[in-house]
């Protein structure tokens, strides 16, 4: 048995991509008429505070499939050391911290900016009987990630703030352990980032997962 498919995981998961399902922000009054204002804050360095304080409500997920991909990845090389950049509601987390369970301990440390996604990623994880495995840290990442890291990082998540995506990454590079995996959410929103790592000579392997997602690998 594996965590993914067994209580209390299963269902919780179930119950939180259920919920995110009827949750999207383009469902919300906030975001009518504002589609390309929208854009242009997640694009933007100064505006996506403002972008993601007005999502603060929304889980803004992986797909199940995506949460499948970074916990067979942490699985298959007995990853002990994550780091996640974006934590929301914690559905991500949940996949990631089950990897570590199942991998027989470690260290997640993932960082959010919004109060009230951090008390409901907590709660979330307690149910899971999983918080003991994760370190959450509130605010800025370019700050709660510059310092006490591991000496060796073996999965980066990257699902935070787009325009942070290639910043987040220059503070964790020189922790990646060999082979180390970094997936990025959503990373059509960010051309600087795909430009990077799929750049010969920058010290990375990488490819589409999908429309949206991109698995890179450190050769370091």
């Amino acid at each position: 048995m594996i965590t993914l498919t067994t209580q209390p995981f299963a269902p919780l998961l179930d119950r939180l991509l259920a919920e995110a399902a009827l949750a999207r922000p383009e469902t919300s009054p906030i975001f009518a008429g504002m589609a390309e204002r929208g854009e242009a804050l997640m694009r933007s360095k100064s505006g996506h505070v403002e972008l993601y304080t007005q999502l603060k409500d929304f889980p803004l997920p992986v797909s199940r499939e995506t949460g499948v991909l970074l916990y067979m990845l942490a699985r298959s090389f007995e990853a002990r050391r994550i780091v996640e950049f974006g934590t929301s509601f914690g559905i991500s987390t949940l996949f990631l911290a089950a990897a570590l369970r199942d991998n027989g301990g470690g260290r997640l440390i993932t960082t959010e900016f919004e109060p009230s996604k951090i008390a409901r990623a907590k709660h979330h994880l307690a149910e899971g009987g999983l918080l003991d495995l994760v370190e959450i840290r509130e605010g800025d990442a370019l700050q709660t990630l510059g310092a006490d890291l591991p000496e060796a990082i073996d999965l980066v998540l990257l699902d935070g703030a787009k325009p942070l995506y290639r910043d987040v990454l220059d503070l964790l590079e020189s922790k990646l352990s060999p082979g180390a995996f970094i997936v990025a959410d959503n990373a059509d929103h960010c051309p600087d980032y795909l430009a990077y790592v799929r750049a010969p000579g920058n010290g990375y392997l990488s490819v589409p997962f999908d429309d949206e997602v991109e698995l890179s690998m450190s050769i370091r």
